[in-house]
């Protein structure tokens, strides 16, 4: 997809801010996705209908869409079911990120119809599979995304406290083993010597999003050094 080509071996910036946070406004991410931009970025990753509209108002660059929604039935948060879904195929998005993982789906939904839908009515918009494990990478493939993003490793029962990073990226190893699909590097990619390790280690693509665009982690890491050195 003319997408995956664009964005191979760059870097993605995740524009986001939810309505807990002090950056939450589509205004705001929209100067934050031309910040990225300035700055390099290939692509961004974003949130919600608004907010992506802005976004592909201010910058030329393809867009990762979600809808993060909570539902009372399901722990999966990231575009959940066929509602999010149809709501971002509004948005002249370049491509839909999906919750992948193994878990229940709300009301029951299946994955493999929601793909389906996908494919009928958009088959120009790729599809990203967030996954948190091997086996749901190469379930993701079998289905027909189009990529798997390592997005939800330690987010999930099965792989709480692991982190993407570990044992120099051990899973994103074996994701390029063994997916026959391209598979991103998401989550926590802290420092720009971790996004270059991941694309050394054969990810298709980078995304970084809280130690570029969430000021108050960025702050925290600041203050809680300084707080450190001062009980020394």
């Amino acid at each position: 997809m003319k997408v995956l080509k664009q964005l191979e071996k760059q870097l993605v910036v995740s524009c986001q801010a939810l309505e807990d946070e002090a950056l939450h406004s589509s205004f705001v991410m929209g100067k934050m996705a031309t910040a990225a931009f300035q700055g390099g970025a290939a692509g961004i990753r974003a949130n919600t209908v608004t907010d992506i509209k802005e976004i592909k108002n201010q910058v030329n660059l393809p867009v990762i869409g979600i809808i993060k929604q909570d539902y009372d039935d399901s722990a999966i948060y990231i575009t959940p079911t066929l509602q999010e879904v149809k709501a971002l195929l509004h948005t002249d998005v370049d491509m839909i990120a999906i919750d992948a993982t193994n878990r229940k789906r709300p009301n029951d939904e299946q994955l493999d119809l929601i793909v389906d839908y996908m494919k009928k009515h958009a088959p120009d918009v790729a599809l990203m599979a967030d996954v948190s494990t091997v086996e749901e990478a190469a379930t993701a493939a079998d289905l027909g995304f189009d990529c798997v993003s390592t997005t939800l490793i330690g987010y999930t029962d099965e792989t709480e406290g692991k982190s993407l990073s570990d044992n120099d990226f051990s899973i994103l190893k074996e994701l390029v083993e063994k997916i026959s699909i391209p598979v991103v590097a998401e989550g926590k990619l802290d420092t720009p010597s971790k996004a270059a390790r991941a694309l050394e280690l054969g990810a298709h693509f980078v995304v970084v999003g809280s130690a570029i665009t969430r000021p108050q982690i960025i702050t925290k890491t600041f203050s809680d050094t300084i707080k450190d050195v001062n009980q020394m």
